[in-house]
């Protein structure tokens, strides 16, 4: 009976008419993804009347504003943007500083030690950039599905998933389950 309640549940949420859809080619990012700005039908409005989502997905906010655990992914969607532009500030400096060395000193100098660590930290900050973007546009896709799962539960089932989940032993060995659940 809970399998048919729960897949029944997923077949509405697809058809909820307040629900957010991205725009499908959005949708389809898969793990590092383009990293241009997501597109969103806002609940209510059908059509091509797509809005963008900000750099941020601060448009997309007001929507979610309702949902604990999709603005806990729109917040970490924030973040990996923050985290990807602070990456691209420090690659700039560095390949500035590069630039700048070859000729600081009236000739032309190219592998000097203040250029060697401006490549050094040029390279950390590319290899740092395939870390960041590998999970940044599924954190905006988990915002928008677990608005939208709340929609299809209604808002009572959320409150009875357990907050945290986990494994303990017994006092003889023995594996536990751990369920909390937390009161909203």
């Amino acid at each position: 009976m809970v399998l048919s309640i729960s897949l029944l549940s997923s077949a509405l949420a697809q058809h909820t008419p307040l629900s957010i859809r991205l725009l499908p080619e959005d949708d389809e990012r898969g793990l590092n993804g383009p990293q241009h700005n997501f597109d969103f039908l806002a609940p209510g409005v059908g059509g091509d009347n797509y809005k963008s989502a900000g750099f941020f997905g601060q448009n997309l906010r007001p929507y979610l504003a309702g949902n604990p655990q999709a603005l806990a992914h729109l917040d970490d969607y924030r973040r990996q943007k923050t985290l990807f532009l602070i990456d691209r500030l420090v690659a700039v400096g560095a390949f500035g500083l590069y630039g700048q060395q070859i000729l600081g000193n009236g000739e032309r100098q190219y592998f000097n030690s203040t250029q060697q660590v401006a490549i050094g930290v040029f390279a950390a900050s590319m290899l740092a950039s395939t870390v960041i973007n590998r999970n940044t546009n599924s954190h905006l896709q988990r915002a928008v599905t677990a608005y939208n799962t709340g929609l299809a539960h209604h808002r009572i089932w959320p409150r009875l998933l357990p907050e945290a989940m986990g494994l303990g032993a017994s006092p003889t060995g023995q594996p536990l389950l751990a369920l909390r659940w937390a009161l909203r």
